[in-house]
């Protein structure tokens, strides 16, 4: 059985492949990754690292040849660009013969109207597509991205959002890394669809249990979008990725993340981390 992550060398594929290694033998474990020199650190340890480009299909061909089981993992991007490279790599899990591919996917992926579904409803559609037995895993919303916003507390400022009353179901990268590893090596998770999200909580609620680990008051400021991206590039926020922060918190005003599940644990017998701890993680790895 031989098991294999796409963008191994990212920060959730990283987690993914740590995880697995803990309970699968390293030679049952292979990587594919556009830069080989960045995964070496895993070839050391005995997996197999193969060089696959989802933008020069005719690399994926070796990549995934002779795997059984898969898990491609989101690539980053604009949505066009991002569905041209997933269909490429679902295309070639189709042509090496692959029995199984897991997905991360994003909160009710078919239905959403969140700016970022197109793509994973597309690649969803595009696994189904090619009769492959499959685990699509809806990841709601990483608490690491919330990491400039806890640097800004930090730094003395508010909690600048304005995402109003929406709700999210924030859980750590390593949460959803566990939950992955879990499927990817896990028998009986063939054709399902796991909504994966941490308890539903507002800005406020947020900002009040990043209050409780600061042990002080963090005042939250809800301010339309158009003052939100004034603030972001103010602080220094790099011009393109403005309208991509402000698009995420028009969705979450929007309730596109507002998905309740328990499925964290039916994967791992226990609830996503508390967001008060998964918070103070935080706190330490960038103070």
């Amino acid at each position: 059985m031989k098991l294999l992550v796409t963008g191994a060398t990212g920060k959730l594929g990283t987690k993914v492949v740590e995880t697995l290694l803990k309970t699968v033998p390293a030679n049952q474990l292979a990587v594919s990754v556009r830069n080989p020199e960045k995964a070496e650190g895993f070839q050391s340890r005995g997996v197999e690292v193969r060089q696959g480009d989802f933008d020069r299909p005719e690399t994926l061909d070796s990549a995934f040849a002779g795997i059984d089981r898969l898990l491609l993992i989101s690539a980053d991007g604009d949505n066009d660009t991002r569905i041209r490279q997933h269909s490429n790599a679902v295309a070639a899990t189709e042509r090496a013969g692959v029995k199984f591919i897991a997905y991360t996917s994003i909160a009710n992926a078919m239905e959403s109207q969140n700016f970022l579904a197109p793509t994973h409803k597309a690649t969803e559609e595009a696994i189904i597509k090619t009769g492959i037995p499959y685990s699509f895993l809806r990841n709601n919303w990483y608490l690491e991205n919330e990491s400039s916003s806890i640097q800004g507390v930090l730094a003395g400022a508010p909690w600048v959002t304005s995402a109003g009353q929406g709700r999210v179901g924030w859980a750590l990268q390593q949460d959803y890394a566990e939950a992955a590893a879990t499927v990817l090596s896990g028998n009986g998770h063939e054709n399902t669809i796991y909504e994966l999200s941490g308890k539903l909580l507002t800005q406020e609620e947020i900002a009040s249990a990043l209050g409780t680990v600061l042990n002080k008051e963090v005042p939250v400021q809800q301010v339309d979008d158009a003052t939100y991206a004034d603030i972001m590039k103010g602080a220094g926020v790099p011009d393109f990725l403005i309208p991509f922060l402000v698009n995420i918190q028009k969705d979450i005003r929007e309730g596109t993340l507002e998905v309740e599940s328990n499925d964290f644990e039916k994967l791992l017998g226990r609830p996503a981390t508390p967001i008060t701890e998964g918070l103070s993680q935080i706190v330490k790895s960038i103070s």
